[in-house]
């Protein structure tokens, strides 16, 4: 029975995968979409200028997100070219944009609805969290005990959390911009986890046997989850900043959708919000971690390579909350670190645990 448990949350997996592909493909369709409206209001906007300039062009693709967003929303509704222009010269935000700093266009149509691949993407999103989540309870039945005590159980459950934090966030924040980041690492995380990480299920260890190992690694898990937002968000911010390597190569890509997302100041904020969820929820790992390896080992700090890492990525966050609020470090600087981070998390998880043995190799490997 446990074995039949465990192949249906395997194929529940692969199903999850599947259709977190599809989400992926949605997402990255409507980026598509973003950069084709923002080149033809471009286009129109050049045009527009050349019949009253007496066909002299004036275009200008670097324009500002908002300006650029101003002039494509003004583009779709008005029937000549002379509104976009006129939208793009006071660089007035459309109705509609809120307080989040985002233009119409991202993700509305010129119907004013979000557009067929934004909406087949979130709707894929949520179908495959749902598939996954029953394969990880499956998982969970199966070994008789929560479904995060090795390296695959962790990647499946992570992954888990990771598209929940991400759906919970669009009830505040219109984040779907995110979808291809969250979905393509979702779908790498579960192929290497189901390939190169999966382990039968097998009774846990002694010091494994505690319900502190429902309490810090599920908070450890969110925790990293909040973090790969975090990273996301800089990322985004780093090609929207201008005068930053990765904004270069963004222009030299022609990577126009970027054009109708928030601005770097709004990234920037939202990315320094989740990381502070981030770093209370593992600054909260390390400290019970601390008391976890008190009662299994009968020391609270060993200098494991495990305890290290954990340790050396809360310096980083730490470190990143401090300039940002206390020393003035905005902008790219501070986008950086964030990302230095999130890089720390990611060795944390795919070389430290596989590849350091100590204390805390739980990897099943």
């Amino acid at each position: 029975m446990t074995q039949t448990l465990d192949e249906i949350s395997i194929i529940l997996i692969y199903s999850a995968m599947a259709v977190y592909a599809l989400a992926f493909v949605a997402f990255a369709l409507d980026l598509a979409r973003r950069s084709s409206t923002v080149k033809k209001a471009i286009e129109a906007d050049a045009g527009a200028d050349a019949a009253v300039d007496g066909g002299v062009v004036v275009a200008e693709e670097t324009a500002e997100p908002a300006t650029v967003g101003a002039s494509v929303a003004a583009s779709g509704a008005a029937a000549g070219g002379s509104a976009a222009r006129g939208a793009a010269a006071t660089g007035a935000a459309p109705a509609g944009s809120g307080d989040s700093g985002l233009v119409s266009l991202a993700g509305v149509d010129s119907t004013g609805k979000r557009s067929l691949w934004l909406r087949l993407g979130v709707a894929f999103t949520i179908l495959a969290w749902v598939i996954q989540l029953a394969g990880v309870i499956l998982r969970g039945i199966a070994a008789s005990r929560v479904p995060w005590a090795n390296m695959y159980e962790f990647s499946i459950t992570g992954t888990l959390l990771i598209v929940a934090v991400f759906l919970v966030l669009l009830l505040r924040e219109d984040l779907r911009f995110l979808g291809t980041f969250v979905t393509g690492l979702v779908l790498i995380l579960l192929g290497v986890s189901t390939v190169n990480y999966y382990v039968s299920v097998a009774p846990l260890p002694p010091a494994l046997q505690s319900a502190w190992l429902v309490i810090h690694v599920m908070v450890a898990i969110l925790g990293t989850a909040f973090f790969a937002l975090g990273g996301a968000l800089s990322i985004v911010q780093l090609l929207q900043t201008r005068g930053d390597g990765l904004a270069r190569v963004a222009s030299a890509l022609r990577l126009r959708f970027l054009q109708t997302l928030p601005d770097s100041e709004t990234l920037e904020r939202l990315a320094y919000r989740v990381n502070i969820v981030g770093f209370v929820l593992w600054t909260f790992t390390l400290i019970a971690g601390a008391v976890w390896a008190e009662r299994a080992w009968g020391r609270y700090w060993g200098w494991d390579t495990k305890e290290v890492w954990t340790f050396i990525i809360w310096v980083i966050y730490a470190g990143y909350i401090h300039a940002r609020a206390t020393r003035g470090w905005r902008g790219s600087r501070s986008a950086w670190l964030a990302v230095v981070g999130f890089s720390a998390v990611l060795f944390n998880f795919g070389v430290v645990n596989v590849f350091f043995k100590g204390l805390h190799a739980y990897s099943g490997l």
